[in-house]
């Protein structure tokens, strides 16, 4: 949920119960998709001081 409080502030509530990672792009809270099978990584890329996209890349475990 996200709430607006001031002209310039918003405060966002998440679940700190659920692992997950958040990025935070021009007033947005995006939730980044976890690799499919538990393992991997994700790379977020920056251009200009902004986040601009994410790679998900995950390894499979045998």
């Amino acid at each position: 949920m996200v709430k607006k409080i001031k002209e310039h502030i918003m405060i966002a509530e998440i679940d700190l119960c659920k692992n997950a990672v958040y990025v935070v792009c021009d007033g947005q809270l995006i939730h980044l998709d976890t690799p499919l099978n538990g393992y991997g990584k994700q790379e977020i890329s920056w251009q200009r001081g902004l986040p601009t996209h994410s790679e998900i890349k995950y390894t499979q475990k045998f």
